[in-house]
């Protein structure tokens, strides 16, 4: 499985960007895509996850609201709209893919990860 992240920038508070995670190499539908952050000086964590089929979603509380998570089966993307900004959500995020089909929050539950996309937001 190949992870491609795309979309982030810089953006003055309350805006907002949307992130896509394109994958390919094996069959799309069959895994938890989730999106993870590491902000400067922090370790990473836990953002959004999407299961399919179904597409229940999960998310942590400091995003909850704020965030959507979704998938494109055709276009074999994952995106995450992220609205309201706080300077506070500047990191680089990953998208990632756990094969288990399980909804998780430990990164260590995911298999194969796509390179950082960095998201500034000024206040």
């Amino acid at each position: 499985v190949q992870l491609q992240a795309s979309g982030g920038g810089f953006v003055q508070a309350g805006g907002s960007v949307r992130l896509s995670c394109a994958a390919s190499g094996r069959t799309f539908s069959m895994y938890v895509m989730g999106w993870f952050r590491q902000a400067p000086g922090k370790e990473r964590e836990f953002v959004a996850a999407i299961r399919w089929p179904g597409g229940s979603t999960y998310y942590a509380d400091s995003v909850k609201g704020r965030f959507t998570i979704s998938r494109d089966n055709a276009k074999n993307t994952v995106y995450l709209q992220m609205n309201s900004l706080k300077p506070e959500d500047t990191a680089v995020y990953y998208c990632a893919t756990d094969l288990s089909a399980v909804i998780s929050t430990k990164e260590e539950r995911y298999d194969y990860w796509g390179q950082g996309t960095e998201v500034t937001v000024s206040s």
